[in-house]
């Protein structure tokens, strides 16, 4: 059998199977039923919000429509993103033991560096800046984000060949307060791509993907081989498609709709923002009905925000800020970006505490 990382591109596939695709991969290599992987992805025109972003915040949907845009949720983490023909995604899935670090931030700057070295090959000075993006003279060139689930760790990113910024900003709703924290006046200042970069002499995909492998192999010291997509990837990708995630109630799950009359509040930390909104029952609202965290943060395994909500269900809201610790203290909670001290000041905003952000109800 080969060693190293097997390296597959199964070409172009609809949004939400790509999605799919993800989890599928995710699933097997837990079962030992596929080695380490790198995929490349290509994406029809799609907007992809975080896991846990609320669709209708992020998403011009109408547009979406009329323009034939896909629309899909991504299982990772992070804020929503468009892509289509002219930028390259690339996914790893490995054993978190693979590259001998531990932590999420650290396997974030590992390869994110080796993105990076790869478009050095190119004649590019790219560099990685913390949390997550890569960057070429202050400009994001490409973003990434991942999670750990049990052993196996899904890291994975884009990278901007080409693009249309009026297309993207009509399809996603930047905020300005996002761009303003990267010195950008807009989202068309803020990204850049290889062809504005490199011109006439911008790589194919094909060039591109050399690129990006030469750059994981020297950066982390890796071996890879190509090889296709197994059947049971595909089998697996499609029923989670057809069953869960290329359907609309998945895409849906978190939307506006759900927001009405719930109380609202934010935190925002040097890592991204944290929102919580928070439905009281009871005569007078005197235990918590539901509570949904949305945000860009990334948190491992997704999940552990789901089973957070689910704690704080049924509490009187004095109680819910300690809870809130409580839950953490007995979880191992691997993160880019957030805290459990910043999902405490979101619902304690929502609550109509003082700490964390604006508090608000609607």
């Amino acid at each position: 059998m080969a060693s190293g990382f097997r390296v597959v591109d199964a070409g172009r596939r609809e949004g939400r199977f790509n999605i799919a695709l993800d989890q599928a991969m995710i699933e097997l290599h837990q079962a030992g039923r596929i080695p380490d992987t790198i995929r490349f992805i290509h994406f029809p025109p799609t907007a992809l919000v975080g896991r846990h972003q609320v669709l209708g915040r992020e998403l011009d949907l109408a547009f979406c429509r009329r323009e034939g845009i896909g629309t899909a949720r991504r299982i990772t983490g992070g804020g929503a993103i468009y892509m289509d023909e002219g930028q390259l995604g690339w996914a790893l899935v490995f054993h978190r033991r693979t590259l001998g670090v531990a932590a999420l931030g650290e396997v974030a700057r590992a390869v994110c560096e080796a993105v990076a070295a790869g478009l050095a090959r190119l004649g590019l000075d790219a560099r990685y800046r913390p949390r997550n993006d890569i960057e070429i003279d202050g400009r994001k060139v490409s973003g990434t984000g991942g999670f750990f689930d049990g052993d196996t760790l899904i890291y994975q990113g884009t990278v901007l060949v080409d693009l249309d910024p009026g297309r993207m900003l009509s399809a996603l709703k930047v905020p300005s307060a996002k761009l303003a924290r990267h010195g950008a006046a807009s989202a068309a200042q803020r990204v850049v791509t290889l062809r504005e970069l490199l011109g006439a002499a911008t790589p194919t995909m094909a060039q591109l993907e050399d690129a990006l492998l030469a750059g994981f192999a020297g950066r982390l010291g890796l071996s890879w081989y190509r090889a296709a997509l197994t059947e049971a990837e595909e089998a697996l990708a499609q029923r989670l498609h057809d069953e869960e995630i290329g359907t609309d109630e998945f895409v849906h799950e978190i939307d506006e709709a759900d927001q009405a009359a719930s109380l609202t509040g934010e935190h925002a930390g040097p890592g991204g923002t944290v929102a919580a909104q928070v439905r009281l029952e009871g005569v007078p609202g005197n235990r918590i009905g539901q509570v949904i965290f949305t945000g860009d943060f990334f948190v491992a395994p997704p999940r552990v925000v789901f089973d957070l909500e689910a704690a704080l269900k049924g509490l009187p809201p004095a109680a819910a800020g300690p809870a809130v610790e409580d839950f953490f203290r007995d979880r191992e909670l691997a993160a880019l970006s957030v805290t459990p001290a910043d999902f405490r000041r979101a619902l304690e905003a929502a609550l109509g505490g003082t700490s964390g952000g604006p508090e608000g109800s609607r």
